[in-house]
């Protein structure tokens, strides 16, 4: 199905009246802004500046720093960040630095030692300059900024938000080390790989080849006869899960007078760091991106368009945060996690560029025979290895502080030791080694001006795993993937191996060796983190094999072949599309089954004069997405054996559509009633489920009714319900599911998909826009804590202004910055 007209147009006028109404609700006439308010102007002395700062804020509240140095520049931008997150940022400093259960108590203790033991242990000076020349410089003056506003909250508490109080804690001083940490990077497969390994320990290699998704397929899913399956557990990851899971708050942590009802405690107590296989299978395939570039022979300027959409966690206050950054040899605005200096998705005057997840497998899980006599050492070669040591202090809240040892084989941090039967499990990642912090080494393309400058910069891309795309003013257009690739002359990585020295890695694929593109022929490139492997490609010791599911690549790619031209609202539609590209396959299959139940009988005639787009008001969406559910539900059961359920995640609906398009000996002596007997199943507890929740009426079974976006404050569980209402966002009706370019998620709350969002123009940088959801500040007394949200949820951007005249006519505050009088 092409991009029809009709939908075209009413996204790209709905777009276009957005983007006007919102544009001159803030344009400033004679400097007083919608209402009458008047521009605001602040000037603050700051001891660490070496010259003055201007910060103008726009009426989205993107922050245009300009600076006339270097260090000013990223002093200002970690000094203002931290005036719009802090209580983001000082959780972040603390999981970083493992001190959670500093203020939070023994429950986060794993976390903190998970933190620790993975922290990164290299020469730190290099480490920072890998990211940048100036590097160790720009993350210094970074965090001098972000302590310069701590500073400040020590002598006016009042600017500290709401959740200081409620913890009864203040917020403390940064270092490097915080910048550099890896705990809140995509970083690797070592949950799957258990998994993998369990789930043949319980029906083999053969048959967890035909369920999971593999690509290419066929891989080496045989362990070593060394390794003793039945000594597996998914408790040899728990300090590993305790450390990359998110912080769950519960009333007890908060002062009295703010806390919810036992119910909510008792439902958090419940909570366990260690996430399933449907948990980790969901992630995977929420956790996307889409990009892609447009050259100008497709454009009606001649120049190329970017789009990019990353897909994380909805969450308050967002992953991500906007700014713009201009200073001698820096003029770039984009997005990046509030953590880090620079941006990692935006433009500078000549490029633009976007990224998704391409997936290198960085992780492994080594098996070790340690020594009866001395749990510390580790066979290895024929010989015994001794483990590092390092000793610690965690602090504790209402308690001493808990001495720990961490340890280390040459391979990487052990995380679990099975003294009963001598066996140690550690991780390499190469995530530790150096130029491992996510994101960081987006500093460098930063400065890129063209396209050779842009490849140099991503060869020091190391983590997470990226597809870079590249658009830039001269017309090029390119593609190049990211990340470290271990080369792994004898093995798979898709289970443990032993650590023996038998199974090494041989070093990394150098980053351009990986997959790329320059100008193709067709016109555009596209990524939405699926198969990109080219034919034939030499370098097999790097494969990874666990891919998303292609479903928005294809409709990015036919929507792009379809040969029209494409305009920057045009863009902004493709990234709002709804299309189910499943369903076009999987509806077709109830044409003429004999559906016994009149419900599902006026269910399956709606469906089948359905368009297929997933329209939160569409009727017929919503049966689609309830009866999708369950196919994949049942398919799970009809396909994997009880014993596994536990270790093999949702079967990818790819694998889904083909066993049902395609029906085997599985399905019975006659495999075409078979499935047809699944297919009309999941259809009749579609339609129960729609009636018990919404009634009989179908007319009522709306995508809309059911699937929402109520964005979740961190505190939400722990708070009283007045003030749920208050820190929490939502919940509006959402149109799509996880398999459409608008990435929504699959289940009824939306809490994984695009909240940050951007189309760049190399035509004239000032036509781009974007958004980010539900807005740039992290203080719930702010107008800015949620002002995005209702754009977002209706698929409207705002304009990224970056010309000095289109910024200062939408300013709405001016803070000048000057240095403090020695």
């Amino acid at each position: 199905m092409y991009f029809k007209s009709n939908v075209t147009f009413a996204l790209t006028l709905g777009f276009l009246i957005a983007c006007l109404a919102v544009t001159a609700q803030g344009r400033p006439a004679n400097k007083t802004q919608a209402g009458g308010a008047q521009e605001t102007k602040q000037t603050l002395n700051l001891p660490g500046l070496k010259q003055p700062v201007e910060i103008l804020k726009d009426r989205w509240d993107i922050a245009h720093i300009y600076a006339k140095n270097e260090s000013d520049l990223f002093f200002a931008q970690g000094y203002n960040v931290a005036s719009d997150r802090l209580f983001q940022l000082e959780m972040w400093r603390r999981q970083a630095t493992g001190a959670v259960a500093q203020i939070l108590g023994r429950k986060e203790l794993d976390r903190d030692i998970g933190n620790r033991l993975f922290t990164y242990r290299g020469d730190l000076t290099q480490e920072l300059n890998w990211y940048h020349p100036h590097g160790a410089a720009i993350i210094q003056s970074f965090v001098n900024g972000i302590n310069a506003y701590i500073e400040q909250t020590r002598r006016q508490p009042e600017l500290l938000t709401p959740e200081f109080k409620m913890l009864d804690i203040k917020p403390e001083l940064w270092t490097p080390e915080v910048v550099i940490s890896r705990f809140n990077g995509l970083l690797g497969n070592i949950n799957q790989e258990l998994n993998i390994a369990l789930a043949i320990r319980e029906m083999g290699v053969d048959r967890v080849k035909d369920i999971e998704y593999f690509q290419p397929a066929n891989p080496d899913l045989n362990m070593d006869p060394a390794i003793d399956a039945s000594l597996l557990s998914k408790q040899i990851l728990h300090l590993y899960n305790a450390f990359r899971t998110p912080i769950h708050f519960t009333p007890d942590e908060l002062a009295p007078e703010y806390r919810g009802n036992e119910q909510a405690a008792a439902k958090m107590s419940a909570w366990s760091s260690t996430p399933t296989p449907i948990e980790l299978s969901e992630e995977r395939s929420s956790v996307g991106s889409n990009n892609w570039v447009v050259s100008g022979s497709r454009t009606p300027t001649g120049f190329p368009l970017v789009a990019n959409d990353p897909h994380r966690i909805q969450e308050v206050p967002s992953l991500r945060y906007w700014v713009h950054l201009v200073a001698p040899g820096w003029n770039v605005i984009g997005a990046g996690e509030p953590s880090l200096p620079g941006v990692s998705i935006g433009h500078n005057e000549e490029g633009a560029w976007g990224l998704t997840i391409f997936g290198t497998d960085m992780e492994d899980l080594y098996v070790y025979d340690t020594n009866p006599g001395n749990p510390l050492e580790y066979k290895y070669n024929g010989g015994w290895e001794t483990m590092r040591v390092i000793h610690e202090s965690i602090p504790v809240k209402g308690e001493a502080p808990v001495q720990v040892d961490l340890k280390y084989t040459r391979h990487g941090p052990v995380v679990f030791e099975d003294q009963a039967h001598h066996k140690a499990y550690a991780i390499r990642a190469a995530w530790l080694d150096m130029g491992g912090a996510p994101y960081l080494a987006s500093l460098r393309m930063d400065q890129a001006h063209t396209w050779d400058q842009f490849e140099d910069a991503c060869s020091y891309s190391r983590t997470p795993a990226e597809n870079m795309v590249w658009g830039d003013a001269k017309g090029n257009i390119g593609y190049q993937a990211v990340g470290a690739a271990p080369l792994r002359p004898n093995f798979s990585g898709l289970v443990p191996v032993p650590g023996d020295g038998r199974y090494e890695w041989n070093g990394f694929l150098p980053i351009r060796a990986l997959p790329h593109a320059l100008n193709p022929a067709k016109g555009y490139l596209n990524t939405s983190n699926n198969y990109l492997i080219p034919p034939h490609w030499p370098y097999e010791d790097a494969l990874h094999y666990q891919w998303a599911d292609a479903y928005r690549s294809q409709e990015v790619a036919e929507v792009l072949d379809s040969g029209r031209q494409f305009t920057v609202a045009d863009m902004v539609a493709l990234q709002n599309y709804v299309l189910s590209i499943p369903a076009r396959t999987l509806v077709p299959l109830l044409r003429d089954l004999d559906i016994g139940d009149p419900v599902s009988r006026q269910a399956a005639a709606c469906l089948l004069s359905w368009n297929y787009i997933l329209d939160k008001d569409s009727v017929a969406a919503g049966i689609y997405e309830m009866w999708q559910r369950r196919l994949e539900a049942n398919m799970q059961t009809f396909l994997v054996p009880k014993a596994a359920l536990s270790f093999i995640g949702l079967i990818p609906l790819t694998q889904i559509v083909n066993f049902l398009e395609a029906p085997d000996g599985e399905f019975g002596a006659d495999p075409i009633a078979g499935r047809n007997a699944i297919l009309v199943k999941a259809l009749n507890e579609a339609t129960a489920e729609l009636t018990k929740r919404f009634g009989p009426q179908i007319d009522k079974w709306n995508l809309g009714a059911f699937h929402k976006a109520m964005i979740y404050h961190p505190f939400s569980t722990a708070l009283r319900s007045e003030l749920q209402a208050k820190f929490d966002v939502g919940d509006l009706p959402r149109s799509g599911d996880e398999y459409t370019i608008d990435a929504t998620g699959r289940d009824d709350n939306q809490t994984m998909g695009g909240s940050f969002k951007i189309v760049m123009d190399t035509s004239d940088w000032d036509h781009s826009v974007g958004l980010n959801n539900p807005g740039q500040s992290g203080d719930v007394n702010s107008v800015h804590y949620r002002d995005l949200y209702q754009l977002w949820a209706r698929g409207k951007y705002f304009p990224i202004f970056y010309s000095r005249s289109k910024v200062e006519s939408v300013t709405e505050n001016v803070l000048d910055l000057t240095p403090a009088a020695r």
